[in-house]
């Protein structure tokens, strides 16, 4: 029979230990070995991803790792997200990154990669967002990525790539945003990218494209902008089917070595910028543009004849350019509002002297886009000293509450194809869309600077500040750091035509927001989750103990005999390193003198309490029914026998008594219970 109770506690320490290690291994093993392939290939000398070299993705808060809070039916924990963007890293994309099969957000944006992109980041077919702008890749674009079916999102611009770009790209079905300038991409646009239904902003500029505009765009029924800027398709025109696309905001096609006319574009209702200039363009100007536009630039092509009298009532007009062609007329007074650039140098209109004040629209432009006043006096007069600058803080200028001190987030933002060439006069209206993109008060935001790149793109500097309330807090909790950070990096903002894409450029958490772990307030795993594991941890740890001391006991009954309490004393000595020695009145201390409430098990040896030691440590206590006692040194053969049972899985062995004739074995040690 005792070759039976044997295998039956082998048994149930397997099992235990196997329930234990699937807990423990909560996210799937294949994205835990993909993720640490990624680290190996990385070179991270900020040590941002330090916390990826402990515990487990899902449950240790691995930074930038995000996970579904739930199980999936395969019984893991899966990673919903990869951010790790701007944090300085070099290095190369692992082709492990394939095995991530749940992944919707993949961002690197704005570090010092290398290397190609992989092909295998084609097999994750639940990927929404693919951000990978702001690096140093290099090769062609692979064409496995044309199966992302439900990607919303590529961004691979400010990169080295070249090759063409894939006809595959075609089948990107959900594809919204397509950018891919400043590369050094070549060869035809394919035109099987017309069968993109859902394209609003294709971005190409800044390429090495060749060959011809594809006409089959006009079959796109979604695209808002099209900016093809400095590329060579030379000998190409502009398709006249182009003035099909009704819902187009932005037409940009600067340096493109384009010839011939430009098409009619009266049907483009929703038109807001044109930009033609730097090609090859000979014939009239468009009779007819829409009230909505804010930018005509035609310059530097070959055009003639009159400026027509509809540009002059243009009312959302900001900048008319018509340098540097062959235009001899206009129709019409030149009667244009003071905030309304009108450029013509370079003209032989310029040299017509019964055109009154012709001469101020033929000089150099002189001025352009400052900041608004408002932004540059937003000073408050209050006492230096009661704001620590020096950490900061900064008193909020457009509070309601008066010298209201608080420490802001800083942001770097960049719109990437505004529709616009002057930003002052709609600084009010950018700012409502943002507060409101972020569930703020107006107070709240504060636009440090702005200032225009080439592109033309215009990136700026906000400061976020926390509400004034009843508590009047001074700045932001992580869980609300998280929330904002999640909205402007997974682009929750509303779509804005006129305001064009974004990009962050950074998020740098300074000042007291410096030392804050945003990491362990992100959405994580489930109380639920967490409740299984710990109950399943103490139930197997339980189970395990018990086993061991039945066997224990039944192998030397013969030698056991039934004593009353206070007639048992400890004649023998023993110190076991790691293992503690308790008095009764610690014993009793700590489970308030045996206290029902602090129960949490019994079993045929005895019962099982809570305790709490004077350290604050955290405890299980088994204390044996009289019924149950053993002789002193079988006792503390079990002792001896129980400290050496050590794994990462099981709760140890901290201490015993067996002052007063107890015997009482003390289990964890940063014990947790539910």
């Amino acid at each position: 029979m005792s070759w039976m109770r044997s295998l039956g506690c082998v048994f149930v320490l397997s099992y235990c230990y196997l329930v234990l290690q699937t807990d423990a291994q909560i996210t799937d093993p294949s994205e835990v070995a993909a993720l640490k392939s990624v680290k190996k290939n990385l070179v991270d000398p900020m040590k941002h991803l330090s916390s990826w070299e402990r515990g487990d993705p899902c449950a240790s808060n691995w930074t930038g790792i995000f996970c579904f809070d739930t199980y999936a039916t395969d019984g893991y924990l899966h990673v919903r997200e990869l951010q790790l963007l701007k944090m300085n890293l070099s290095g190369h994309l692992t082709p492990e990154l394939g095995q991530l099969s749940r992944l919707i957000i993949l961002d690197f944006m704005w570090n010092e990669l290398d290397g190609t992109i992989p092909k295998e980041i084609g097999n994750i077919s639940s990927l929404q967002l693919l951000l990978l702008n702001g690096n140093k890749l290099s090769g062609f674009l692979p064409d496995e990525l044309g199966y992302l079916s439900k990607l919303d999102r590529l961004q691979v611009d400010m990169n080295y790539i070249s090759g063409p770009i894939p006809a595959s790209f075609a089948n990107l079905s959900s594809v919204k945003h397509l950018h891919m300038n400043n590369n050094s991409i070549r060869g035809q646009i394919p035109p099987e990218l017309s069968k993109l239904s859902t394209l609003r902003h294709l971005l190409l500029d800044n390429n090495n494209l060749s060959g011809y505009l594809p006409p089959e765009f006009s079959d796109l029924p979604e695209l808002r902008i099209l900016q093809l800027d400095n590329n060579k398709f030379i000998g190409s025109g502009i398709p006249d089917t182009y003035g099909n696309l009704s819902k187009l905001a932005k037409l940009s096609l600067r340096n493109c070595s384009l010839q011939g006319s430009i098409p009619g574009l009266s049907s483009i209702q929703n038109l807001l910028y044109l930009d033609l200039s730097k090609n090859e363009l000979n014939g009239p100007l468009p009779p007819t543009l829409f009230d909505n536009i804010t930018t005509i630039d035609l310059s530097d092509n070959h055009l003639n004849g009159s400026i027509p009298r509809s540009f002059s009532n243009l009312p959302s007009l900001q900048r008319l350019d018509l340098r540097n062609n062959s235009l001899s007329s206009i129709l019409g007074e030149v009667n244009l509002p003071e905030n309304v650039t009108l450029r013509l140098g370079g003209n032989p209109i310029c040299h017509d002297a019964n055109i009154p004040n012709i001469t101020q629209f033929c000089e150099p432009e002189a001025g352009g886009d400052k900041t608004p006043e408002r932004l540059t006096n937003s000073k408050v007069s209050c006492y230096v000293q009661s704001c620590p600058t020096d950490d900061f803080f900064e008193y909020v200028a457009s509070s309601p509450v008066h010298c209201f001190c608080a420490a802001p987030l800083r942001i770097g933002y960049r719109l990437k194809s505004p529709s616009f060439s002057y930003f002052t006069p709609h600084v009010n209206q950018f700012e409502k869309y943002v507060t409101r993109s972020l569930n703020m008060n107006s107070y709240q935001l504060s636009i440090d600077s702005f200032f225009w790149e080439e592109g033309p793109r215009l990136r700026m500097y906000l400061k976020l500040f926390p509400p004034v309330n009843n508590v009047h807090s001074t700045m932001y909790n992580a869980t609300e750091v998280q929330r904002i950070r999640d909205i402007f990096a997974s682009w929750q903002f509303p779509p804005n035509d006129f305001f064009g894409p974004y990009e962050l450029l950074n998020f740098t958490l300074l000042g007291p927001y410096g030392q804050m772990n945003v990491e362990s307030h992100k959405e994580g795993i489930s109380k639920g989750v967490w409740a299984a594991i710990i109950l399943a941890a103490i139930v197997c740890a339980v189970v395990i103990i018990s086993a061991i001391t039945v066997m224990i006991i039944v192998r030397n009954a013969r030698y056991s005999q039934r004593l009353p309490r206070n007639d048992l004393s400890l004649t023998v000595q023993m110190k076991i390193d790691g293992v503690e020695s308790f008095t009764f009145k610690e014993i009793v201390l700590a489970t308030d003198n045996f206290n029902s409430s602090t129960q949490i098990g019994q079993g045929g040896y005895g019962k099982v309490y809570r305790g709490v030691l004077p350290d604050k440590t955290v405890v299980a206590i088994k204390r044996a029914e009289e019924g149950s006692l053993q002789g002193e040194k079988e006792f503390l053969t079990e002792i001896k026998l129980l400290s050496r049972l050590h794994h990462r899985n099981l709760v140890s062995l901290t201490g015993y008594c067996v002052e007063r004739g107890e015997q009482v074995i003390f289990l964890g040690g940063g014990c947790h219970f539910i």
